[in-house]
């Protein structure tokens, strides 16, 4: 009998170091094996001082990689997994834009009708609870009328990110611009998001919550994720941490806002990207739209002063968005990336449908982006990535 265990578990013991000791073929085809990719993980989270990270490399039907590093709270010295719940932060954007796919396919919606002819009566007169300031701003400017929800997906309303934020300040009484004629330049805005989850909730009668549950959670398996604040995760969830050790409190939210109230666990969004190069759920053309480039991208950077000042940098990847997702080429096929960023919270999603291939960074730690240009370049072998369009600066710069 005790030959017979000690073969068993010479056996358990040799198929578990096969297993740990297989290859990922990255998007140039070579090869890099997950312990060679373990060890360099954890070499970057600890040379960027990030705080918790989670990796997930995958394939349309397979997860081929999946490990958390780090804490989930450092001052409670407590070990991150990848079941815990991160707040999303703009990953929810992506997720939003896939439902409005899913509208556009059902004929619900048509991305090129002005939102305004949606709605019973001009958008500067509806009412808005007090935590948003709705659309008053805009009845001088007739240019809103001509938004719609392709501009909202591809970020060219004309909108700044947030109303607070000029050209070169913030103001937090600053009113609602229009900053650019809207379909004609690219500039990221959670406002033009909102814009278009206001029209799609009156137009389905259905909250953002129903609509994803319905679209999204529930066919995808996605039962750790919503756009409010569940129950159960109240024991599951991680901080964020910035600077050194501090820690950041969890907001609970209570209205669901398709720029950034989502919930969710690294294993539940490497479901949603999963389903993203399977092409679940859409049409294929609504895979074809979803993911064709819209607008080509010319500011010098994606946020801060550097937002509105034109470019010719990242012409030769041909960085532009699509609706929901940017895109850009490398030598290997095109990318399609999205990416999460709020103070406590830095994720990144890149995946190349014609490699079958794609990866979920997600970090509790505002020093996670510091090592997203290294990572993917080991990960995936994508030297490509416009890192400093993204404002990725690595941690050696």
């Amino acid at each position: 009998m005790g030959k017979i265990q000690y073969f068993i578990s010479l056996l358990f013991f040799v198929l578990s170091l096969r297993v740990y000791s297989q290859s990922i073929q990255r998007i140039d085809n070579s090869k890099i094996s997950t312990i060679v990719l373990d060890n360099e993980i954890q070499r970057l989270k600890n040379a960027g001082n990030v705080h918790g990270l989670t990796i997930s490399i995958v394939t349309k039907d397979s997860v081929l990689f999946q490990k958390a590093y780090g804490s989930r709270n450092l001052k409670e010295n407590q070990p991150l997994k990848t079941s815990h719940n991160f707040y999303a932060a703009s990953f929810s954007k992506s997720l939003f834009a896939f439902v409005v796919m899913k509208l556009v396919d059902k004929k619900k919606i048509d991305l090129d009708k002005p939102l305004v002819e949606y709605l019973e009566k001009p958008l500067y007169t509806y009412d808005f609870p007090h935590d948003y300031e709705g659309y008053k701003d805009l009845k001088n400017d007739d240019r809103y009328k001509k938004i719609t929800a392709r501009m909202c997906l591809s970020h060219t309303t004309g909108f700044p990110n947030w109303r607070y934020i000029g050209k070169y300040s913030i103001d937090m009484e600053k009113p609602l611009e229009i900053e650019f004629e809207p379909g004609t330049f690219y500039s990221y805005s959670g406002e033009g998001i909102q814009l278009l989850q206001f029209v799609v909730e009156q137009i389905t009668k259905k909250g953002l919550e129903e609509l994803a549950q319905e679209y999204v959670f529930k066919p995808f398996e996605m039962n750790m994720t919503s756009f409010l604040w569940q129950d159960r995760f109240d024991t599951n969830f991680a901080v964020g941490h910035y600077k050194k050790r501090k820690t950041l409190k969890r907001r609970k939210r209570n209205k669901e806002y398709a720029a950034g109230s989502m919930d969710t666990t690294p294993e539940d969004y490497a479901k949603f990207i999963q389903a993203m190069l399977a092409q679940k759920g859409l049409s294929k053309t609504g895979y074809n739209e979803f993911f064709r480039p819209q607008i080509h991208i010319e500011c010098k950077q994606q946020f801060g002063k550097n937002r509105l000042i034109k470019t010719t940098e990242n012409n030769d990847i041909e960085l532009s968005y699509a609706l929901g997702f940017g895109t850009y080429n490398t030598p290997f096929g095109k990318a399609v990336f999205k990416e999460g960023h709020i103070q406590g919270w830095e994720h990144y999603t890149i995946f190349y449908p014609s490699q079958n291939l794609g990866i979920i960074i997600m970090s509790n730690s505002s020093n996670g982006e510091s090592i997203f240009k290294e990572l993917l370049e080991i990960t995936m072998a994508d030297k490509s990535m416009p890192w400093y369009w993204e404002n990725f600066i690595p941690y050696d710069k």
